[in-house]
């Protein structure tokens, strides 16, 4: 299996258009389905992202283990586990905030 199908494997795992990933992605729409159907190679730091937009390792999307390797919730406490659901639903900007948030409560 090559990388690019794994990216649209998770894709479609995750019920979302290749317009959604890509606006989250912050890439044209042409540029991602490129990566999506093999004609373009897969940047390193597109592929960090993609791997942190569905949360499992690089070498998932490299195609050199089939163990996607995300956080399982039995490494989790419940609340780390919502609180994690949660953050994912938010939109970027929001995302940004929360952390400055807790720099500031770590402080």
């Amino acid at each position: 299996m090559h990388n690019y199908q794994r990216v649209r494997d998770l894709r479609e795992d995750a019920d979302m258009t290749q317009k959604q990933v890509a606006e989250k992605l912050y890439l044209h729409l042409t540029q991602y389905r490129r990566y999506e159907c093999g004609e373009s190679e897969i940047p390193l730091n597109i592929a960090i992202n993609i791997a942190r937009l569905y949360n499992v390792s690089l070498d998932y999307i490299a195609g050199i283990t089939d163990d996607k390797r995300g956080l399982t919730k039995s490494s989790l406490s419940d609340i780390e586990t919502a609180l994690i659901k949660n953050f994912r639903k938010l939109e970027l900007m929001d995302k940004g905030r929360i952390l400055e948030r807790i720099h500031m409560l770590l402080k």
